[in-house]
């Protein structure tokens, strides 16, 4: 028999060890991807960790005679049917394009420089990112609320060590015209961001330091006076393009099992609030990241996107994204609707057992039809572009057939390739939705088409 001291000293060891199982559980949950947020956090309220007020580097209009212009792209032609376009077409393998659409213009960047094109698809000016501060990874909006462009650049190799996210907003819907930067202090951040804006907000978040997401009030930046920054602790999640008339920001994130969405408001004294509104089990059966894709006519496997989406869109009070995951060892699209509580509405998968569909990007316009970019490659095939779209009428979670556009004439010679691709909803009509994929040259560098799906 146990004496009472000796009892007391094994409950003490029952206690220690039921504890170090629990931390040694929970550790491995969070490794794993399968942490479940507590209930509490949902309707938890974040204020922001500290502020700073940026003053705009002012540019009276895009391009000055002072910078060499930049000439890329044009040639307009139908393909398959539709209006397309070449987009930058001295890009390496990272090529990161983007677009944004409205004023009557096409505004497009890579990690090469800007260019605008008319709609029609002739080229109209081009300039260096070096114009508007310097920086990588563009990523581009138009707001059709305010009716200007937006768009960041960062900057990783700065002196002072702050790493700085330049974000630029035209004061008018004319690209051409008027622009102001704000350079945005972000301390320890990495590449690889992600904008967002609704028709209060600009936001922003990135990966890498304690604070990594901050917002910034869309007047400020339109008007081109010193703007209040303020940043959070941690990532709130992907910012969403809010295309629906509202003030809120929200920000979208898929954290193990759940889908997290936080929402952005103002509090009385103009400041902004982050609070989750919904952390709901998204029960997709396939949401690990994709294996790397096979090419024509070489080893070299290339990259084929992330699982986090990186673009998403807030229309008709839903949120929508697409993103590339693990299907059966290959890369597959995915596609979802869901509502502000997290519910899934509808899903889609474009999956193929031979074949690689990588770098996806979502559009929807007010009428909820769907187009989804992406590009495809196989072991018989090199990069290519494609796009697939629906009618808000089609069955849910059906797209119809993919549509080439155009084919990859060589085999990359590394594993990053693209790095993103862009679909956008044209922002004077709301109807027609566009795409910009890359295409692999004969040297299996990216090339770049822009293409026009419009709709009724």
């Amino acid at each position: 028999m146990f004496n009472t001291a000796a009892k007391k000293s094994m409950r003490h060891l029952q206690t220690y060890l039921a504890l170090s199982l629990f931390f040694v559980f929970t550790s491995f949950s969070v490794i794993g991807q399968r942490y479940q947020p507590a209930p509490d956090v949902i309707n938890l309220v974040k204020r922001p960790s500290r502020t700073e007020v940026v003053a705009p580097i002012k540019k009276s209009e895009f391009r000055k005679n002072d910078y060499p212009q930049r000439v890329q792209g044009g040639n307009p032609r139908t393909v398959n049917g539709y209006l397309q376009f070449d987009g930058s077409q001295d890009g390496n393998r990272q090529v990161d394009p983007q677009i944004a659409v409205g004023g009557g213009y096409v505004f497009h960047a890579t990690n090469s420089g800007l260019v605008i094109y008319d709609k029609s698809g002739n080229f109209v000016d081009g300039v260096s990112q070096k114009a508007f501060a310097n920086g990588i990874d563009p990523k581009l909006f138009f707001d059709p609320h305010n009716r200007v462009f937006g768009f960041d650049l960062w900057v990783y190799w700065d002196s002072l060590k702050v790493k700085p996210v330049n974000i630029a907003v035209s004061e008018t819907d004319n690209p051409l015209e008027a622009w102001n930067i704000y350079p945005v202090s972000a301390a320890e951040g990495k590449d690889g961001g992600g904008i967002g804006f609704s028709k209060k907000w600009i936001g922003y978040s990135f990966p890498g330091g304690k604070e990594q997401t901050f917002v910034l009030k869309m007047k400020d930046a339109i008007k081109g006076q010193p703007a209040t920054v303020y940043h959070f602790e941690g990532s709130l999640g992907h910012p969403v393009f809010t295309q629906d008339d509202i003030e809120d920001l929200y920000f979208f994130k898929i954290q193990g099992e759940n889908f997290v969405i936080t929402r952005v408001y103002e509090d009385e004294n103009g400041a902004p609030l982050a609070k989750v509104v919904a952390v709901e089990p998204h029960g997709l059966s396939n949401y690990s990241y994709p294996p790397k894709s096979p090419q024509k006519g070489t080893d070299q496997v290339t990259s084929s996107g992330d699982r986090n989406p990186k673009n998403l869109v807030l229309q008709s009070n839903c949120i929508w994204f697409s993103h590339a995951v693990n299907y059966n060892e290959r890369s597959a699209v995915q596609w979802h609707q869901l509502n502000l509580d997290g519910t899934l509405v509808q899903s889609g998968r474009i999956s193929d057992p031979k074949s690689n569909f990588i770098q996806t990007t979502i559009a929807v316009n007010k009428h909820n039809d769907v187009l989804v970019g992406f590009q495809e490659t196989n072991e018989n095939m090199y990069i290519s572009p494609r796009l697939a779209f629906r009618k808000a009428s089609d069955p849910k979670g059906e797209l119809r057939e993919i549509v080439k556009l155009g084919e990859g004439k060589g085999a990359t010679d590394g594993v990053a390739w693209g790095d993103y691709s862009g679909s956008t909803i044209d922002g004077d009509n709301l109807t027609d939705l566009w795409t910009i994929q890359s295409i692999a040259n004969e040297e299996g560098k990216g090339e770049t088409v822009i293409v026009k799906v419009p709709f009724k």
